[in-house]
């Protein structure tokens, strides 16, 4: 089946206020293809002024994390309630930097992502090998353990996004090959947790390193559904440029 290209952009933590006011209404202005998907995740404090700027835009916003409780006392979190209150409408949860950096285990994004699709936001959910388990040949265990927490999810309101740790932000980039093996076997697992036509409508992303120069490669692969852009999702020209080649493709398999 033919699936929807998506591209999300997640900024980490890049731009405030005014650069993301900056930024989006030079997106905006810009003539953007209709056929792709588009989101964008700015850092909290930035997405309010985001949510004004994209309503009715057609571009999708969203936020890096979030709480699985709805409220309590929890110094510095987010709830999925009150990103909702904020017309945001996805999140990414389980991100490789939330994992080493801040302890995030597959159990809490599951608990994250489960609170978050509750509130109707669609989750955007990471996982992926370090180079470390590459190397050792445990990719496929890694992402079969990762993806085992997925069977509670709800796949109307998922995207997997299959980023190996040891091409963020490093200049590596899987293979069009490598992505696409990792990708396929993310695709049995989910038709294992949810039948095939459930599977097959969800939407797996590659992210890692993808750039202007190498998207359309990347995307060419049958289970490559769109990228989960970093670095390259702060510049409007290499953002638009990734878009354009999902919408080229996404034109070629239509016609």
């Amino acid at each position: 089946m033919t699936r929807r290209y998506l591209v999300a952009g997640n900024w980490k933590m890049h731009k405030g206020v005014a650069d993301t006011a900056a930024f989006l209404e030079e997106l905006l202005a810009a003539k953007r293809p209709r056929n792709v998907d588009v989101v964008v995740c700015p850092p909290y404090i930035s997405l309010p002024a985001a949510a004004m700027l994209l309503t009715r835009s057609g571009i999708g916003l969203g936020a890096q994390n979030v709480h699985w409780e709805s409220s309590g006392a929890f110094t510095g979190e987010i709830s999925a309630p009150m990103l909702a209150d904020l017309d945001v409408g996805w999140v990414i949860v389980g991100h490789s930097e939330r994992r080493t950096m801040f302890g995030e285990t597959d159990e809490t994004a599951a608990r994250r992502a489960r609170r978050a699709q509750e509130e109707g936001l669609t989750v955007i959910f990471c996982l992926g090998e370090t180079l470390k388990q590459r190397e050792a040949g445990e990719t496929i265990d890694v992402l079969r353990q990762q993806a085992s927490v997925l069977t509670d999810l709800d796949p109307a309101k998922l995207v997997v996004a299959y980023e190996p740790i040891w091409a963020i932000g490093t200049g590596r980039t899987a293979s069009p090959e490598q992505a696409q093996e990792a990708h396929a076997f993310l695709r049995s697992e989910l038709r294992g947790h949810f039948g095939d036509e459930a599977a097959n409508k969800v939407r797996i992303l590659y992210g890692g390193s993808v750039k202007p120069a190498n998207a359309a490669d990347l995307f060419r692969q049958p289970d490559v559904d769109g990228g989960l852009i970093g670095g390259a999702s702060l510049d409007v020209p290499s953002f638009s440029a990734i878009i354009r080649a999902a919408a080229h493709l996404a034109a070629g398999a239509s016609s």
